[in-house]
């Protein structure tokens, strides 16, 4: 049994209500709510074992860096990565991007070239256009089709012996696709590139194999899996870190220092210069182990259950326009109603407690791929309920009237 009602009481913020209405929370592609479990964990390092990492001799300082490095080990399994020296922690998704576009990036040359979507997020475009400009490389882009599916036709041609780097989402916070990730990543390494996989939309939703999928890099943030704001994960080959020189300078990523010269960790180290958020990262254990006790896989079918029960719904309202429609979604609806505007939209739902996100979603050019400004979304998380799901369909008719 998926005991959604036992699990909400995880989640004071669930019990509020937004302008007199119960509130649905409906916008945890962009964020999830915490669990108490969660919460409580930050807690405890702040007021039990809060004292700065790695190089404390004293007995606070070595308790931290346990229940820090205990989370390495755990992320480490949760994804199956080979070794605890290829888990790099970071601010987030976008940080991971960053660091691989910056120092990876330092090993191509003028004229190598770079694969993308046109369903990418902004944090997975702008790195690269930085990268483009310093270094003079070319950035190849694989279109998207009607239905929200990559063309894969084209993605196979654009390969060339100069293709060096594949970088694209496992799911897109736009539309829900869920990319052919192991036959993509496959297809690169044949052809000698290295892949970047965005993770951060199939971490919540998915069990997570990085080995099966054969990915290169794989980056995911804590605060959309029910964890922490601020703590993200960078897995990386270990034969690519080796090579790659350090994305930022400063302590605890050195061995040794001086004026005449500078030598550098091993990773992980190599690539966590100064002092990580290490409360956060510790309280990202028990997001790990709150999940788990939960499964992901009755996880991902009671959200599936709600994308399918919401859109069966929705399509019977008049003027209703999806996007996004391939089979094997993620749980989470992009829309909009005739030619209303989606801002118009979105307030009017909030009015009636139903929070959604409007905008283009940091996917500009996904939205000029389909010829609008931008969507109102709607996603799904464990918490959620068909029942919310009613009031969301309920208010959607209401408001309809006073749409365009």
């Amino acid at each position: 049994m998926f005991d959604v009602e036992a699990l909400r009481r995880d989640y004071p913020i669930l019990e509020r209500k937004v302008y007199g209405k119960p509130l649905v929370y409906f916008d945890n592609t962009a964020t999830s709510q915490t669990p108490r479990q969660v919460v409580e964990a930050v807690r405890k390092m702040y007021v039990e074992h809060k004292a700065n990492v790695h190089r404390g001799v004293f007995f606070l300082s070595q308790e931290a860096t346990e229940l820090m490095e205990a989370t390495r080990d755990k992320v480490r399994e949760y994804i199956n990565a080979p070794s605890r020296e290829e888990i790099i922690f970071t601010r987030g998704t976008t940080e991971g991007i960053n660091l691989v576009a910056s120092s990876y990036g330092e090993l191509l040359e003028p004229g190598d070239e770079i694969i993308l979507t046109q369903m990418e997020h902004h944090a997975n475009i702008v790195p690269w256009q930085l990268l483009q400009q310093r270094k003079g490389i070319v950035i190849k882009v694989v279109p998207v089709l009607e239905d929200g599916s990559l063309d894969m036709e084209v993605y196979r041609r654009l390969f060339t012996p100069r293709t060096r780097v594949v970088s694209f989402c496992h799911i897109s916070n736009v539309l829900g696709t869920v990319n052919p990730v192991s036959e993509m990543v496959r297809y690169a390494h044949e052809r000698g590139a290295v892949v970047l996989v965005d993770g951060a939309q199939a971490a919540p939703h998915l069990t997570i194999d990085v080995q099966a999928l054969g990915a290169d890099f794989y980056v995911f943030s804590s605060h959309k899996m029910y964890g922490p704001t601020g703590v993200g994960v960078l897995y990386g080959r270990r034969e690519l870190l080796d090579r790659m020189p350090p994305y930022q300078g400063g302590g605890e990523m050195i061995k040794h220092v001086s004026f005449s010269g500078t030598t550098f960790e091993e990773p992980p180290l190599k690539f966590e210069a100064g002092t990580p958020d290490f409360v956060g990262i510790a309280a990202f254990s028990a997001c790990i182990d709150y999940i788990r006790e939960i499964g992901m896989e009755r996880i991902e079918a009671h959200e599936l259950d709600l994308l399918h029960y919401a859109t069966e719904q929705m399509k019977e309202i008049p003027r209703m326009r999806i996007f996004g429609t391939t089979p094997g979604k993620a749980p989470l609806i992009s829309f909009l109603i005739g030619h209303a505007h989606h801002y118009d939209t979105g307030m009017l739902l909030d009015k009636l407690g139903v929070a959604v996100r409007t905008g283009h979603h940091c996917a500009q050019p996904l939205m000029e791929a389909y010829g609008i400004e931008g969507t109102v979304r709607a996603s799904f998380g464990l918490y959620n309920t068909r029942e919310e799901v009613d009031i969301f369909i309920a208010a959607l008719h209401r408001i309809l009237p006073l749409l365009d």
